[in-house]
């Protein structure tokens, strides 16, 4: 195979401004993940939030699924009332993610959440979450201030597949979140931990990961490279299958 694999990374819906316009409903995705994609060898495909009954199509056209940062998911998706702090602004964007990570779970499709993503990731399995991370920790380094990303160390699991990528005892990550994981997903384990033992990373079988930091805003590339690496590998599989 010598092209080079399609990534999907789902997007904002909201009203946004530039130029002469105002107030304008926008797909919206921080630059930084494009980037991160293409820096990772992966040609980045945006999925504004959709009818969730188009997920296996786009699905079909892509190699991987990336589900990106941003508010937080409907608590009813695991059977919870919101927190006063819960931020629940998106209902097609959760419809359209929820849709698109069950489509890529089933297919066996590579996957890697990001920040919300990951949380998506852990509600699409069966888990839940942690409404509002400061209620619970003693210290909040979690979250950065408006505007801006935090930076706070994360400590890989050896024996995992985040722990092969990230070898480190432990490495400082860019950060900003106020919800954790709180029960697990089914099929998914931890494979990183905060010192203050919020779970930073988890996965499932193939490539399935999930990432509570926002490695898009580093410099670090060695997970979406292995996403890309096994976006190349399937694809080609495919070729060979068919």
């Amino acid at each position: 195979m010598d092209r080079r694999p399609f990534i999907g990374v789902s997007t904002y819906l909201v009203d946004a401004s530039w130029s002469d316009w105002r107030g304008r409903r926008v797909a919206l995705l921080p630059e930084r993940y494009t980037a991160y994609v293409q820096r990772s060898g992966g040609i980045a495909v945006l999925l504004p939030p959709d009818s969730p009954e188009r997920a296996p199509e786009v699905l079909a056209r892509l190699d991987a699924l990336v589900i990106a940062g941003g508010p937080d998911i409907d608590p009813a998706y695991y059977g919870e009332s919101a927190h006063p702090l819960t931020d629940v602004a998106s209902p097609e964007r959760d419809l359209w993610e929820v849709a698109l990570l069950r489509g890529a779970l089933a297919a066996g499709m590579p996957v890697l959440g990001i920040c919300r993503g990951m949380q998506v990731l852990n509600v699409v399995c069966g888990g839940t979450l942690v409404q509002h991370l400061p209620d619970v920790v003693d210290v909040d380094v979690h979250g950065g201030s408006p505007g801006c990303y935090g930076a706070h160390v994360v400590r890989p699991v050896p024996g995992t597949l985040v722990g092969g990528l990230l070898p480190e005892s432990e490495l400082e990550v860019p950060t900003f979140h106020h919800q954790a994981v709180g029960r697990l997903g089914a099929g998914l384990r931890v494979s990183a931990l905060a010192p203050d033992g919020t779970v930073e990373a988890v996965e499932g079988p193939g490539f399935t990961v999930g990432v509570q930091w926002h490695p898009e805003q580093g410099d670090d590339l060695r997970v979406m490279r292995a996403l890309v690496q096994a976006a190349t590998a399937a694809a080609l599989d495919a070729v060979v299958l068919g």
